[in-house]
């Protein structure tokens, strides 16, 4: 956790967290200079809550480990080595998840045109397919309250949130905690395939096949022991290893 963190795990925590970025772009997840990934830093030298968040007007495919911000809880920007700032409603969403959720390392939050088509419609991510099938009776909803710049709002994301890792933020997008930046990524990435397969299926105008709920309960079981494995048990992540491997082929020097 966090907590425990030296300054070579913080240098890790820094280039995962740039890693996210870049993959969320290569994989066209990204939304211009929009939307976030933050990741909880140890606490400051007061017992201050910080994190780390993309510097504001940069594209999630210029994100380093070097230029990332670190911000407090109260909005107040520590580090910023870019001086570009960041951006309000990250900050508003993402303080909320961190200060209240010490399970989680990341943060991850997406406006992909599956994930907003799906979190415009009342059902939601249907349990259609494998991928979708991890998500069973893991979300979490909020409404929409507009651009994200009310801190009070901040109290109700975390009431709806609850204890829950996958929300839906209703006409808006998704957000994913990860007890790592790998879990979190990975989960957006499933979570994006799912949308996309919900979309196509439904869009073909023939009968659903959506999953009894006995076996996407259990389909989700199987998933949350195999990412327990690496999260609690200390495996070998080979996904994550693979993601990695993928950015130093397609984007040499991304880390610095």
């Amino acid at each position: 956790m966090p907590d425990g963190m030296t300054s070579d795990t913080v240098g890790a925590l820094r280039r995962d967290l740039a890693a996210a970025y870049r993959l969320i772009a290569l994989y066209g997840m990204d939304d211009s200079i929009y939307t976030h990934v933050s990741a909880r830093l140890p606490d400051g030298p007061g017992g201050e809550k910080r994190f780390l968040l993309n510097p504001y007007g940069l594209r999630f495919d210029e994100v380093t480990p070097d230029n990332l911000v670190t911000v407090d809880e109260t909005g107040a920007v520590v580090d910023d080595p870019c001086g570009a700032g960041m951006n309000a409603a990250g900050f508003t969403i993402h303080s909320a998840v961190h200060m209240a959720r010490h399970d989680a390392v990341c943060v991850l939050h997406t406006h992909t045109v599956a994930g907003v088509a799906v979190s415009s419609v009342r059902e939601g991510l249907l349990p259609l397919n494998q991928w979708s099938a991890q998500f069973f009776g893991q979300f979490a909803f909020h409404d929409y309250e507009g651009i994200a710049l009310n801190l009070e709002e901040r109290a109700r994301i975390v009431a709806d949130l609850g204890d829950k890792r996958v929300m839906l933020l209703r006409n808006h997008g998704t957000l994913l905690l990860g007890r790592s930046v790998a879990e979190a990524m990975k989960y957006a990435l499933n979570l994006e395939r799912s949308c996309k397969a919900q979309v196509a299926a439904l869009g073909m105008g023939l009968t659903p096949m959506v999953l009894p709920d006995d076996l996407a309960a259990h389909t989700a079981a199987q998933y949350a022991r195999a990412y327990d494995k690496i999260e609690q048990g200390g495996e070998r992540d080979p996904e994550w290893a693979a993601m990695l491997r993928l950015l130093d082929t397609k984007l040499p020097g991304w880390a610095g």
